[in-house]
């Protein structure tokens, strides 16, 4: 398959799943890789015969869309943020938590892939020195749309290429090697509840202090559908809760639910 071919292709196939080209534009191999071996299954000779495809067969389309989601993750992923996350903004979540008298605050990590975004999340809380986190506990819900992934969550063991960004000294606390595997240790995944949901349907039915939804909604979806995906976020966020976005992610314009935390960074606080 030519890299022109492909690019084509999702040129002309993104709108209709309401996805946008640029997003698309650095990691489009991953996706053409996908759509060579669907085509070697479906047995047709180019994706011309597989657009023909499309409009015979139109749950196809579904598959499409499988195949167009990203799959790019590792522990501590844009540290600078979960820095920020372990010295300000938990800190604060956890101070007001305790001011009205809830045990924990609720955190959701859409578009967990395999668990690492959570997972991070987590150790961060257990190992961070901030007293505020001795008062108040935390509770994840992590959503992925594809089961494969979730099963590989999880398990929760990773190839060190996973978890190279870490702090060392988190390494060597919380994972243990097993068969080249470096495995999180029951105690870091207690606090992760994986659920299979898509952030395009309803948001879940609770209430969160912090929604991390990055390299996700805010990367692929066209613009009209990262508005409605904010609002649903919104939605189900607490006055005064954190939205945290991919470093290179900002809110569509137009929206009042949220404001800026940190000028410059991907960060809002729920009005």
């Amino acid at each position: 398959m030519k890299d022109g071919d492909c690019v084509s292709f999702l040129q002309e196939t993104l709108p209709r799943l309401r996805l946008r080209w640029p997003g698309f534009r650095r990691v489009r191999r991953q996706v053409c890789k996908r759509l060579q071996r669907r085509l070697d299954r479906l047995q047709l000779p180019d994706l011309a015969a597989y657009r023909q495809y499309l409009d015979r067969y139109p749950p196809e389309w579904q598959m499409l869309d499988d195949y167009c989601r990203i799959t790019i993750t590792r522990f501590y992923r844009d540290r600078g943020i979960f820095r920020l996350l372990e010295r300000e903004a938990l800190p604060r979540l956890a101070r007001k938590a305790c001011e009205r008298g809830e045990p924990c605050i609720r955190a959701w990590s859409a578009g967990c892939g395999t668990g690492e975004e959570p997972y991070t999340l987590a150790i961060l809380w257990a190992l961070a020195p901030d007293p505020a986190f001795r008062h108040t506990g935390l509770e994840i819900l992590a959503t992925e749309t594809n089961t494969v992934l979730l099963q590989h969550a999880g398990v929760a063991c990773y190839p060190f290429s996973s978890i190279r960004e870490l702090p060392s000294d988190w390494r060597d606390t919380v994972f243990c090697l097993v068969d080249d595997r470096y495995c999180l240790h029951p105690a870091y995944r207690q606090s992760v509840n994986f659920k299979a949901h898509d952030i395009r349907s309803a948001a879940p039915e609770d209430s969160f202090d912090l929604v991390l939804c990055r390299n996700l909604a805010f990367t692929y979806y066209d613009t009209g559908l990262q508005r409605e995906t904010a609002r649903k976020i919104a939605s189900v966020q607490r006055s005064g809760g954190l939205l945290v976005l991919g470093a290179h992610e900002r809110l569509p314009d137009g929206l009042e639910d949220y404001a800026p935390w940190r000028e410059g960074l991907p960060l809002y606080r729920r009005q």
